[in-house]
């Protein structure tokens, strides 16, 4: 039985073939993926293809947050792992509230130093730990009336 984490792994692999090949089909690639890999249980098949299609559409808005964060990077100096990794992990942690922002870091880092390096691990951490706290911030703001709408 699959888990999260290789629904992750999945998304990395798709959201990774996305990056390098910009000008392929996303309905094609993620087609194409799951048609290589059928045993692919639907549940956890479902949270993958969320999390590409979520890391497609709000690119944009990702990729200005990991600049602002990643200091002295730019996205395209980034290793394609790390940078897809950090695209996923700010996915989960802006758009998907049922999960624990403990948990989205833990498993981006863990994602970054399998299919990268132990140092990736470190970098992916630190901007989105960096990322995690000023959401803290402002959602704290938010609950304790500040801000309210």
């Amino acid at each position: 039985m699959a888990t999260r984490r290789d629904a992750r792994e999945w998304a990395l692999q798709i959201v990774f073939s996305l990056d390098l090949n910009a000008k392929a089909e996303l309905d094609w690639l993620l087609a194409d993926f799951f048609s290589e890999n059928p045993k692919k249980d639907l549940k956890n098949r479902a949270f993958a293809e969320k999390l590409v299609r979520g890391v497609y559409a709000e690119q944009p808005t990702i990729d200005a947050i990991i600049s602002k964060y990643a200091q002295h990077w730019s996205i395209t100096r980034m290793a394609a792992v790390d940078r897809n990794v950090l695209r996923i992990a700010l996915y989960e942690l802006l758009f998907c509230p049922d999960v624990p922002p403990a948990v989205v870091i833990n498993e981006a880092i863990d994602l970054a130093k399998y299919f990268s390096n132990a140092e990736s691990g470190r970098f992916v951490n630190g901007i989105l730990d960096r990322v995690r706290r000023e959401l803290a911030v402002e959602r704290n703001a938010v609950t304790d009336g500040i801000g309210k709408p």
